[in-house]
């Protein structure tokens, strides 16, 4: 066996079209071509699921906040609350990168993130 990558990341809702509409129109991301429910960031696809169809508890992902790239976390943060995104901090200077940490309508963890250090 040989992991080659990840299909996508899972998105559980309570409400697949209201998540939908937030990671499409608040965030920005590029609706799949193939599924209503995926949503894109470059290469990786955010795939909506609603728990409760398929006989599941609902429980929002915590504390595994998928780091979604931006140039400038400061302006992406500043657009996103102008939206009515709340983060759950100030965001965090690291040393080598930036992180603003915030949750879907759902409750799901996100980071905007923005590495500025060099790989070493």
């Amino acid at each position: 066996m040989a992991i080659t990558g990840t299909d996508f990341i899972g998105i559980p809702s309570q409400d697949a079209e209201r998540s939908r509409a937030f990671y499409i129109e608040t965030l920005g991301l590029r609706p799949g071509p193939n599924g209503r429910f995926e949503c894109w960031a470059g290469e990786t696809c955010f795939g909506i699921w609603e728990p409760a169809k398929m006989g599941m508890d609902f429980a929002p992902q915590k504390n595994a906040h998928p780091a979604l790239h931006v140039d400038d976390v400061a302006a992406a943060r500043a657009e996103l609350e102008a939206k009515g995104v709340e983060f759950a901090a100030d965001t965090f200077d690291t040393g080598v990168c930036h992180m603003a940490l915030f949750t879907d309508p759902d409750g799901n963890d996100l980071m905007l993130h923005h590495r500025y250090a060099p790989y070493e």
